[in-house]
């Protein structure tokens, strides 16, 4: 099934429509022994699902994080259902946009300095892109990243506005922190100021609110540290989708009500 034609921006419920057509939300194509081995992994302290926070002990019963992912995410929450679909609730997603959208215009009314970043570029990149042009034009501080950053597994740079972690002259996928270690490392070594916000989604989502940095974002139902940031408070808002769908343009009206709801004009 493909996702509904919508020009303009949707309302509430043909973006659920929508969302669930597309399998952005509703059932995802995620299944749920892959999620179930995620959070297992987190908690047995497995730092590459981690997502660059720091979650100590807290996290080492995976029936405890599967509980945050049934009430954040939509996730079965039965813990016998080990194979098959899985899903994301479409409502959560909305209301999680709706919050997000929120923080976006709280940054906009204050014209804030804004960093955006992604670690799904094959996905979110556009989603993000957007959301920088439309602070942007309402008057907020898009960060420059510092020049010559890298981790371990590549070059950290600015793409459309959205750090991007590059990799033999390929964007990069990455659950790593590291990329925003370093530009905030990078930030206060210079004397500059850290971004009032950031945007983002895996590690970089994750280091930013771990460092202290009001932090929103995404992720998908197989990447849990996230919403336990948020349970936790140390993340704003994670908003529950597929982070990779088939196109995608299939965001967009995604995005669309996002920046409605901010106040903010779409391009």
């Amino acid at each position: 099934m493909v996702g509904m034609p919508i020009s303009g921006t949707p309302s509430r419920s043909e973006l659920i429509q929508h969302l669930t057509a597309t399998r952005i939300a509703g059932e995802v194509a995620t299944p749920r022994e892959n999620n179930l081995s995620h959070y297992r992994k987190l908690a047995n302290g497995d730092r590459h699902y981690w997502l660059g926070l720091e979650l100590g002990d807290r996290w080492s019963d995976e029936q405890d994080v599967l509980a945050v992912m049934a009430e954040r995410a939509g996730v079965n929450d039965d813990p016998g259902h080990r194979y098959g679909q899985d899903t994301i609730d479409p409502e959560l997603t909305v209301a999680a946009l709706e919050r997000m959208a929120g923080r976006l215009r709280k940054a906009a009314d204050s014209r804030q300095r804004v960093l955006l970043a992604t670690g799904h570029p094959g996905g979110l990149l556009d989603v993000h892109r957007a959301t920088a042009a439309a602070l942007r034009a309402a008057g907020c501080e898009i960060v420059v990243i510092p020049d010559g950053l890298t981790t371990d597994e590549g070059y950290v740079m600015q793409f459309a506005d959205v750090a991007v972690l590059e990799h033999g002259a390929t964007l990069w996928h990455t659950h790593s922190g590291e990329p925003m270690k370093a530009i905030l490392t990078a930030l206060e070594r210079e004397g500059r100021p850290l971004p009032d916000l950031v945007v983002a989604d895996h590690g970089w989502a994750g280091y930013a609110g771990q460092h202290g940095v009001d932090s929103v974002g995404y992720a998908d139902c197989n990447d849990p540290a996230l919403f336990i940031a948020e349970s936790e408070g140390t993340v704003q808002v994670v908003v529950p989708l597929d982070d990779h769908v088939v196109s995608p343009r299939y965001y967009d009206p995604m995005t669309a009500y996002l920046l409605a709801e901010a106040g903010l004009d779409a391009e």
